[in-house]
């Protein structure tokens, strides 16, 4: 791989604190929750134990348009909305037939998904069922398949370097960023459109997360159900939404005089090779990725002041990240944890948390973690809590782990 420097010009987010990345982090910051009851008939009728979730802010319905929405899944939809603002964040026009900011056979995408389109498949089954063939939509499998949302966007911004959909559970989205690094450096592309959507709240996947008892079951109480490395924590709170960023060659970057938000310096993608839910216990997975994002950056554990925590809330996978991070970084470093107000955004987690902690280097302020008013005594890091943190960093590392022991971290250093 070369020595391509690849910044970060232009963000987007629909989360469920907000619409776009400005209400996402102003919500952060201001300690609010995303998480509230789902409204739906099915909720009550097939007394699932887990009634609620992260949601989105922003319906799609509220911006797309009426027609196109219809077309696509709703993870394809959240994916097109973040692209479309990071593009524009990055000071780039709509591409036309006539005009493109972008040479299009230089401009890539790499978005993930952890799940895809669930929502349409299960819904489409039912109408096959229930009305018979005639009712079933031409455009099923284009809305279920995983590399739909990647696919929208890349026809979208006219994309034609490659389109690109990893597939790695809660790693995806941090996945496809890294992934995108890779084709710039590797010269395939210059720009690249990258990051990672999920929306598949639907009654069998809260269901089959509670059979496994990884949710929480706060539903009395759904702003406070979400509490990583909280002593009471009892499961994450499963969530929807997309984040994307936009991926330029330094130069190029400069030489169009484009705001830099930061450098993504290095990454580290790594399995555990042990278990199709359980981390390592020993977190060999997530430690190798963490030092091999600092080998990639040329930086030292002493340099990185700040990790952003993928810390699900679950019982014991944020005991192992916390040990990990003790022992790939070290104690002394800034730590928090956006699922507490998120929720838990699956394949658009890494992507949305990407964009988190390249804002806490941008702005020197770290979020505080919601819900945490106990902390674990076996998480002996020091946790951002009860307000934000003023800070200094010169570099970052945000942390993405998913089901089948899939291991990303992503490197941010300021932009130089």
């Amino acid at each position: 791989m070369s020595n391509i420097d690849v910044v970060i010009t232009g963000l987007g987010a629909t989360t469920p604190l907000g619409g776009d990345v400005t209400s996402t982090w102003d919500g952060l910051l201001a300690g609010a929750s995303g998480v509230r009851a789902i409204e739906a008939d099915w909720v009550e009728e097939l007394q699932l134990p887990v009634k609620i979730g992260g949601q989105l802010a922003v319906d799609p319905s509220e911006v797309l348009p009426r027609v196109q929405a219809r077309r696509m899944d709703r993870c394809e939809q959240v994916a097109l909305i973040a692209a479309r603002q990071a593009w524009a964040d990055a000071g780039y026009r709509e591409p036309t037939d006539e005009h493109t900011d972008v040479d299009p056979d230089r401009l890539g995408v790499s978005i993930g998904t952890g799940v895809g389109g669930p929502v349409t498949l299960l819904t489409q089954n039912d109408l096959l069922h229930q009305q018979g063939l005639r009712k079933v939509s031409p455009l099923t499998v284009p809305m279920l398949m995983p590399n739909g949302p990647a696919a929208h966007v890349g026809i979208d911004l006219k994309a034609r370097a490659g389109v690109h959909s990893p597939a790695s559970a809660c790693a995806s989205g941090a996945e496809g960023i890294a992934s995108g690094v890779e084709m710039i450096r590797s010269g395939r592309a210059d720009v690249v459109i990258a990051g990672g959507a999920e929306a598949c709240i639907h009654p069998i996947t809260l269901a089959g997360f509670a059979q496994a008892r990884t949710v929480s079951t706060r539903n009395d109480d759904p702003a406070s159900a979400s509490r990583p490395f909280d002593a009471n924590r009892d499961g994450f709170v499963l969530g929807e939404g997309a984040g994307v960023v936009i991926l330029e060659r330094a130069d190029l970057a400069k030489a169009r005089g484009a705001r830099v938000y930061a450098t993504i310096a290095g990454h580290g993608i790594t399995s555990d090779a042990y278990h199709i839910t359980g981390n390592h216990p020993e977190g060999i997975g997530q430690i190798a990725a963490m030092r091999a994002a600092m080998k990639m950056a040329g930086v030292t554990p002493a340099d990185v002041g700040h990790v952003n925590a993928h810390a699900t809330s679950t019982v014991v996978g944020d005991i192992g990240e916390a040990a990990a991070i003790r022992n790939a970084v070290g104690e002394h470093v800034v730590v928090t944890a956006p699922k507490a107000s998120l929720g838990h955004l699956v394949g658009g987690a890494g992507a949305v948390e990407g964009i988190i902690t390249i804002l806490s280097l941008y702005h020197g302020l770290v979020p505080a973690t919601r819900n945490l008013t106990d902390l674990d005594p076996r998480v002996q890091l020091d946790v951002v809590a009860g307000e934000p943190r003023k800070v200094e960093l010169t570099a970052a590392i945000s942390n993405s782990f998913g089901f089948g022991g899939h291991n990303t971290a992503l490197l941010f250093t300021p932009a130089a």
